[in-house]
């Protein structure tokens, strides 16, 4: 059976600089927002570990009892047990709690999961800003809303709409890890890495479950394709927390993993005018399932008909490519065609075109000397991009990775075409 993993708190410097900057300012409001398993919360313990903090973690549970367990939090901070024993109904009096606990020392209130507190009561934004202007601003209170569910933190955190609209002053949308920051310290070869890396990504909470040096196959085994596996139903559980009709979405994903990139050619398979699918495409993207990529010649990138869309998150990918077209096969427990299918092509069309995703994060890395934690590597490195045979646009230049059929620890052939720029 395997083992979960305990991984240590990795990277998160640009971020943790940024909460620290905030934690010196007055009137500090910080939101803190990102898909689910990202590391939210785990940065925050990070933040918090040294300060005085109140973390209060709200749940779909009633109003009443939410103030309950905040009203516990309070206690155990100020070592009040009293308050414990009060039946708290109006919000506002537990953030005076919090604020008139020593009032000279500055403190952190962590509201993780905020979404959560808004679906029990729609006035809570409206509570909290209240709060927030009234007793918290000036009373030496730094205040953190976190959230995973990023259509409703955009709505009721950041949007214009919102009554804590201009409120905060920073927000952070925490992205999955870099390459170079889980290689500095994984400790394993390269090429193992970079296979690793194509199917974890960089969300840390998959990490737990990837062992290092361990046999990748039989992790994706246990892990992905066996029923009970931790990620077997995960794109499921991500995408019907944010959206309706999760299998529009669904198709639309597994089409663009078919290798339909073109607006058009996703709306030919679909059977869908490309009006109607926009929408779509844009809700894919702003909750980091896709991404548009547009050549380096467009001036208006973003409202270019030249653009592409990829599958931005490596486990989606990999989960759309090798899970849900066998997912007959998987119910009844036949692993073993998903597993033929990783031994035919993952290296060749799976990983390689991750590996470009790779090359980008080392080039935009600092150097050792300017702060950063990766030397240089053992591998000779494609320089990679959009390949005007394959797609008809040229992006910059070169040949992806996925064509040039990469393989670790070899030099790429001239003729697989493609530029052949190589550190």
């Amino acid at each position: 059976m395997l083992e979960v993993a305990q991984v240590n708190f990795i990277g998160r410097k640009e971020e943790l600089n940024t909460l620290e900057k905030e934690f010196r300012r007055d009137g500090s409001f910080v939101v803190i927002y990102g898909r689910r398993r990202i590391g939210k919360t785990t940065l925050i313990k990070e933040f918090i570990k040294d300060k005085q903090a109140f973390y209060f973690l709200a749940t779909e549970e009633v109003e009443s009892q939410s103030m309950k367990r905040l009203a516990g939090v309070v206690a155990r901070v100020t070592g009040n047990s009293m308050l414990q024993r009060v039946t708290f109904t109006d919000w506002l009096d537990l953030f005076r709690e919090i604020a008139n606990y020593r009032p000279e020392e500055k403190k952190v209130l962590v509201i993780d999961e905020f979404p959560y507190l808004v679906k029990t009561n729609a006035a809570f934004p409206s509570i909290l800003q209240n709060a927030w202007d009234e007793i918290l601003k000036d009373s030496n209170v730094m205040l953190i809303l976190c959230g995973s569910l990023i259509s409703m933190m955009q709505k009721h955190a950041l949007s214009h709409d919102s009554p804590l609209y201009g409120r905060r002053s920073a927000q952070i949308r925490l992205k999955p890890l870099p390459f170079t920051d889980l290689y500095a310290v994984q400790g394993q070869p390269f090429p193992q890495a970079v296979e690793q890396y194509s199917v974890t990504g960089g969300v840390p909470k998959y990490l737990e479950f990837f062992e290092p040096g361990e046999d990748l196959y039989r992790q994706i085994q246990e892990v992905v394709l066996s029923k009970n596996g931790f990620l077997y139903e995960e794109p499921n559980f991500l995408l019907k927390d944010e959206v309706q009709s999760a299998n529009s979405y669904f198709s639309i994903i597994r089409a663009i993993a078919d290798g339909n990139h073109k607006l058009g050619k996703i709306a030919g398979a679909l059977g869908m005018e490309t009006s109607s699918l926009t929408p779509y495409l844009s809700t894919l993207i702003d909750l980091d399932f896709l991404k548009k990529a547009t050549p380096v010649t467009e001036k208006n990138p973003e409202k270019s008909r030249k653009g592409l869309y990829f599958i931005s998150d490596n486990f989606i990918r990999f989960w759309f490519r090798y899970v849900y077209p066998y997912k007959g096969e998987l119910e009844l427990d036949n692993q073993q065609i998903v597993l033929d299918e990783l031994e035919k092509d993952f290296i060749q069309k799976f990983v390689a075109f991750s590996y470009e995703d790779v090359c980008k994060d080392i080039f935009a890395s600092p150097m050792p000397e300017q702060g950063g934690g990766l030397r240089a590597l053992p591998h000779r490195i494609l320089l990679a991009g959009w390949h005007q045979r394959r797609y008809g646009d040229r992006c910059d230049g070169g040949g992806s990775p996925e064509e040039a059929g990469i393989r670790w620890g070899m030099q790429v052939p001239q003729q697989a075409g493609g530029c052949d720029g190589l550190l």
